[in-house]
C-alpha cells in the first residue's frame, strides 16, 4: 500500500458529535449492552458487564444503548444499577426502547400503541432507576399503529419530562420520513436519530434511509457493525463448511435467517478486508469499525463486548485513518447491486433528463452514496 496509516487521537475521549439536528453531543462508539446479562446464552455476567461499562465511561464514552427486551430485561437492571453506584447518571446518555412484547399472549403488550409505550417506559425507568430516558427509540415498525399515535405519544412524554430525545429503528424509510414531517406539522418533538443495521456486509441503508437522514436531520447509528462477529476474522471459509467460533454459532442454523452470513458476496467481502487490515497493521475488527463511523450520515456506532479486553481493541478503531485506497477498495467490494429506480438517477439517465447539460449541483447524498449506479 502506497499510502501509510495515519495516526489520530482517539475520538472517544473529549471529541462528541450531535445527533442529528438535536443539541444532544454522543461519543462516536456508542456502548451497546445487549450482552449485559446470561439469559440468552452469549452475554455476561454482572461483574464483567460492570467492568465493560466502567472501562467505556473511562475511555470518555457517553452514550449507552439498551432495550426493554435485552436479555429478558437484565440489561437495563444492570445498567441501572452500574450507575446508581457510580453516580453518574447524569453525565450519561441512557437510550432504550421499546416494541417487543412483554407477555405472551397479550396483544397490547407489545407494538408500538400508546398504551403499550407508557407501560414499556415505566418498566424500564423502574429498571434504570431514574426518572427520563435521554433517547428513546421505537425498536421496531409494528405495520398496525399510525404513525400519528407513535409521534404524538412520544411527543407527550418529552412533553412530561420523561423522555428527552425520540429516535427510530428499523423502520422503512417512508414511514420516517412521514414521521418527521407530521412531527415539523404539528410541532411536536421531532425525530433526532435512526438506529439500522449497517456494516460492510449490509449497506442496503444508503439507498433510501442515508438519503433520507441526510436530507430530513437524523443522525445515524449503525448496529452490528461487525456483522454479528462475521468481520472480525472470527471466521473462515474451507471446504464442506466454515471454522472459527463466535456469536454467530448458536444462531446461524436454517430457521435464523436474519443471522445467514455465510455467503459468497461475503466471503468475498470478508477477502478484501482481511486484505486491507494487514497490509494497514490492524485487527479487521478495526478496520470495518473505522470504514462505518466515517460513513455519511453516521453519528454514532454502536459496539458491544463480552470482555474489557475486546472493548479496548474496539475503541482503539478510531485511532488512524485508513489510506484512500483502501477505503475504495472495501467500498467496491461491498458496493450493494444497482437496482431500479436507482439507476435512473445517475449517469446516463440523468443526462437524458438535463438533455445533455452540465448540472454541477448534486443532492448531497448523491455524491456520498454508492448504490446509485
Amino acid at each position: 500500500m502506497k499510502e501509510k496509516i495515519r495516526t489520530e487521537k482517539s475520538a472517544v475521549s473529549g471529541e462528541y458529535s450531535l445527533l442529528g439536528r438535536s443539541g444532544l453531543a454522543v461519543s462516536p462508539l456508542c456502548l451497546g449492552t445487549m450482552t449485559f446479562g446470561t439469559e440468552w446464552g452469549w452475554g455476561t455476567d454482572a461483574a464483567t458487564s460492570r467492568a465493560v461499562f466502567d472501562r467505556y465511561v473511562a475511555s470518555g464514552g457517553n452514550f449507552i444503548d439498551t432495550a426493554d427486551g435485552y436479555t429478558n430485561g437484565t440489561s437495563e437492571t444492570l445498567l441501572g444499577q452500574f450507575m446508581r453506584a457510580a453516580g453518574n447518571r447524569d453525565r450519561l446518555v441512557v437510550a432504550t426502547k421499546f416494541t417487543f412484547n412483554a407477555h405472551t399472549g397479550d396483544p397490547n403488550a407489545g407494538g408500538n400503541s400508546r398504551k403499550n409505550i407508557y407501560r414499556a417506559l415505566e418498566s424500564s425507568l423502574r429498571r434504570l432507576q431514574t426518572d427520563y430516558v435521554d433517547l428513546y427509540w421505537m425498536h421496531a415498525w409494528d405495520s398496525q399503529t399510525p404513525v400519528d399515535e407513535v409521534l404524538y405519544t412520544l411527543d407527550s412524554l418529552v412533553k412530561a419530562g420523561k423522555v428527552r430525545y425520540i429516535g427510530l429503528s428499523d423502520t422503512p424509510a417512508w414511514y420516517a420520513a412521514r414521521a418527521q414531517t407530521l412531527a415539523e406539522l404539528k410541532s411536536w418533538a421531532p425525530v433526532c436519530a435512526l438506529q439500522l443495521e449497517y456494516s460492510l456486509v449490509e449497506r442496503n441503508i444508503e439507498r433510501e434511509h442515508i438519503p433520507a437522514a441526510l436530507e430530513l436531520g437524523w443522525g445515524v447509528c449503525p448496529w452490528s457493525p461487525l456483522a454479528g462477529g462475521f468481520l472480525a476474522g472470527k471466521y473462515r471459509q474451507e471446504k464442506g463448511g466454515t471454522s472459527g467460533a463466535g456469536r454467530l454459532d448458536p444462531t446461524k442454523g436454517p430457521g435464523n435467517p436474519y443471522f445467514q452470513r455465510f455467503t459468497e458476496r461475503n466471503w468475498r467481502i470478508l477477502d478484501a478486508l482481511t486484505e486491507v487490515s494487514k497490509e494497514a497493521d490492524r485487527r479487521p475488527a478495526q478496520v470495518a469499525l473505522n470504514w462505518i463511523t466515517r460513513r455519511p450520515g453516521v453519528a454514532s456506532t454502536i459496539i458491544g463486548a463480552t470482555s474489557v479486553a475486546q472493548l479496548e481493541d474496539n475503541l482503539r478503531a478510531l485511532d488512524f485513518v485508513l489510506p484512500h485506497q483502501a477505503s475504495e477498495k472495501l467500498e467496491a467490494a461491498s458496493r450493494p447491486e444497482a437496482v431500479f429506480p436507482y439507476t435512473f438517477f445517475g449517469p446516463p439517465m440523468q443526462g437524458m433528463v438535463r438533455g445533455g447539460a452540465s448540472v454541477r449541483r448534486e443532492p448531497p447524498w448523491f455524491r456520498e452514496c454508492q448504490c446509485h449506479g
